[in-house]
Order: structure tokens, then sequence, then C-alpha cells
């Protein structure tokens, strides 16, 4: 998978931080068996441009710890098979916020490492289609989120 990681936390993150992103979104896409030419944006940034982002898209002037910015165009372009299956398959942007990464492993009382990773695969799955709004939805994709931090080694 094709992950482009863009760094706006301001000497926040880390070469390791890096590694360990695109190492987990790999194992994620894996787990989702996702064609080699999936590709997505990763944002790293931190409390206040989080800010704006959660202001401008969603209504909510506080910084939250992820926001998945989903692209679902491909399924319109009247192309054959063959071309469409050679195309690279846009998943979309995530963006997470350093600061809530600190902050949230903090009050929980676990690893940033933990703490990222799970942001991770959270916005990972939103991309890919997954959400929480109903019970049954919710528990299929906590399942399949503490699975891939589990095999990850992720563990509260």
């Amino acid at each position: 998978m094709e992950i482009t990681i863009y760094d706006h936390s301001q000497g926040k993150l880390t070469a390791a931080q890096e590694d360990f992103a695109r190492d987990l979104l790999n194992q994620a896409a894996a787990k989702l068996n996702l064609p080699e030419t999936a590709e997505l944006s990763l944002t790293l940034v931190r409390n206040p441009e989080m800010k704006e982002l959660n202001a401008k898209y969603r209504g909510v002037d506080r910084a939250t710890d992820v926001i998945s910015f989903a692209i679902n165009d491909d399924d319109d372009l009247d192309l054959p098979a063959e071309v469409k299956a050679e195309l690279p398959l846009d998943l979309g942007d995530l963006f997470i916020s350093l600061d809530k990464v600190a902050e949230q492993a903090l009050f929980l009382g676990h690893s940033e490492e933990r703490e990222f990773g799970f942001l991770l695969v959270h916005g990972f799955l939103h991309l890919n289609g997954y959400d929480h709004q109903q019970p049954a939805d919710e528990e299929k994709m906590f399942a399949l989120q503490e699975a891939i931090l589990t095999a990850n080694g992720l563990t509260r």
C-alpha cells in the first residue's frame, strides 16, 4: 500500500512513529485484503490545526483525535474492469493529532504507541467504510480493530 505521510506536527513526529504508522497500516490493509494499489495520505498535526479541521468539516469547535476523509469515487468510473483493477485505490486522507495521542494515552493509562496505533487503525477502518453509528456496526468495527491491534502487540 502506498502511504504518503505529511508532518504538520512542528517537530513532534519521530522517525520511529513514521515507521510504526506505515507498518501498522500495511498490516491493517493486509487484514482487509486490500489490493497493492491501495493508497492513502496520513497527516500528523497538533491540536490547533486539528481544531480548525474539526470546526470546518464537522462543525465542532474543539480539537479531536482523528478525522478520516474517505474517497469513494472509483465506482463512478465508466472503465473496463481490467483497467479499473490497475488503477490506484485511493482510500482517502487520515489526520491524527499527536497532542491528543499523548493526552489520551496519559488519561487512559496506556502507552502512546498503543494510543497512536488505536487512532491509526480506527481512522483506517473509517476510510474503508466501517462505522460505529449502530450497535451491530460498532461491534463489527471494534472487534476488527481489536484483532488488528492485538495481532500487532498493542494490547491495553
